[in-house]
């Protein structure tokens, strides 16, 4: 038997070799801060996102989709681990993945000790790549490389590059490295990574994607006064209305701010545009599977708030969209709720990689193949420590750790300015919700000093910030 097995060693290692080679390659492309705004969603038509809409028309885009955190490191920690932020304790930035988790774990491992060639470029983790072991091959890219004329209002961060152009801005390089890849011969299936940092602040890109977007032409998002007069105190505080919020309205520049960030969104869809051209053009085309997701979404002032950091819809709900070549057709949208923590299982399953046993999302690949099958998942997501929403087709729910509720339905509620919780006829309906509330609810992880690239706080010193950025704004506002 033995001698047997050595005679066949040689062609078993070969069987597996082809096996490996004949697995679908995967293009995953991560974009930061992107909220709804893109323009196939419709959520708000001053967007300009013609190649992001190009890839939405050539697979499936998911258009309830929602984040596993409204935070970018607790957000990617659960993605690519398979684990929500309640089962790690990795709930915001300052929770180091690295003190938590194991290489191992990592879906990008998952595909390296898979045979494939693993090629890496900006911000996947929080902070960049993560673990070193991971890769094949990475470049690291650095952030803004030209001069800029800064505009920001307090904490909201962005102005227009005035010299260098495209190439003053890391994006254009991360796409430059996915071109350069798509354009060469690979001998094994490969996982290309590519990290965009856009749309996150600071919104620096060049002028003429401000000018894309006229100042005079910007319409603010609807919003309701009094919107928090109906929240839970947790809510409120969530949404800190006397920090950002009122830093912006005291400089009377709102619409600045967002034509800045639809800027920053045109510029990333032109990176995306030029990486889809290389695929286009690439000899993998029929045999590689294209994720893009982003890590969360981002308030523009919708419920007196910025940034992300909070449970309502437009921090949770960030794009997602899959292109599975014998899978998906093109055109497709799939309004079932779903959340990214369905990416890892998905993956295993399409490119027939074992499944490990601590994966926590869904398989979505039946909504791969026809988006209206039948569907009974949700989308769930955390914030802090047992701070949990979930959506589904028509509700939202949100419980807080003290107790506090909210509850919007989105048939006629789509900007979630009536909170129906305290209505006595919905109690069997939340009471329903809650099961799908995560049962493990560990203390948070062990604080450490991760901040994002690109001088994003965490929320722990962010709080302590918000009182000198109203002073800020208060003092610019009264020299007017």
């Amino acid at each position: 038997m033995k001698h047997l097995l050595v005679l066949l060693s040689p062609f078993l290692i070969q069987v597996s070799s082809i096996a490996a080679e004949q697995r679908p390659n995967v293009l995953f492309i991560a974009v930061d801060d992107l909220n709804h705004w893109i323009g196939h969603f419709g959520r708000n038509k001053q967007a300009k996102t013609p190649n992001i809409d190009r890839l939405a028309a050539m697979g499936v885009s998911f258009t309830n989709a929602q984040c596993a955190a409204p935070v970018c490191n607790p957000s990617r920690a659960a993605l690519l681990s398979g684990k929500r932020p309640g089962t790690t304790g990795i709930y915001d930035n300052n929770n180091p993945f690295t003190q938590v988790l194991k290489p191992d774990v990592s879906l990008v491992m998952q595909f390296k000790n898979a045979g494939y060639e693993t090629l890496g470029t900006g911000k996947l983790w929080h902070g960049g790549l993560g673990w070193p072991e991971q890769w094949t091959t990475i470049k690291n890219e650095s952030s803004i490389k030209g001069k800029v004329d800064d505009r920001s209002i307090g904490g909201i961060a962005f102005g227009s590059i005035v010299e260098g152009g495209d190439e003053a801005v890391s994006d254009t390089g991360i796409a430059d490295f996915g071109i350069s890849e798509l354009g060469k011969t690979h001998d094994k299936p490969f996982f290309l990574t590519l990290g965009f940092h856009k749309p996150h602040m600071p919104w620096n890109v060049p002028q003429k994607y401000y000018d894309m977007h006229p100042l005079a032409d910007i319409q603010l998002p609807p919003t309701k006064e009094g919107d928090l007069s109906d929240i839970p105190p947790a809510g409120v505080k969530m949404a800190k209305p006397t920090g950002d919020h009122a830093a912006v309205l005291a400089s009377g520049r709102w619409k600045e701010a967002v034509q800045a960030y639809l800027a920053a969104i045109s510029y990333l869809d032109g990176q995306v545009g030029r990486v889809l051209d290389a695929y286009d053009k690439s000899p993998y085309k029929d045999n590689t599977i294209i994720v893009f997701w982003g890590d969360h979404g981002w308030h523009l002032g919708e419920k007196e708030h910025w940034r992300k950091f909070a449970l309502w819809e437009e921090a949770a709900r960030a794009p997602f969209i899959w292109v599975v070549p014998g899978v998906t057709k093109p055109g497709g949208i799939c309004k079932n709720p779903v959340d990214f923590m369905s990416v890892y299982p998905t993956l295993c399953d399409l490119t027939k990689l074992p499944k490990p046993i601590w994966l926590e999302g869904d398989n979505i690949k039946p909504l791969l193949a026809d988006p209206a099958a039948a569907w009974t998942g949700v989308g769930v997501t955390t914030f802090g420590q047992n701070n949990h929403t979930v959506r589904t087709d028509r509700w939202r729910y949100i419980r807080y750790a003290d107790g506090g509720e909210e509850l919007y339905d989105h048939s006629n509620d789509e900007y979630e300015w009536t909170n129906l919780a305290n209505k006595p006829e919905h109690a069997a309906l939340k009471a329903e919700l809650a099961k799908h509330f995560p049962t493990i609810n560990v203390t948070a992880s062990a604080k450490g000093n991760m901040s994002d690239n690109e001088g994003e706080p965490s929320e722990a010193s962010e709080a302590k910030k918000e009182k000198r950025k109203a002073k800020k704004a208060a003092a610019e506002a009264s020299k007017k």
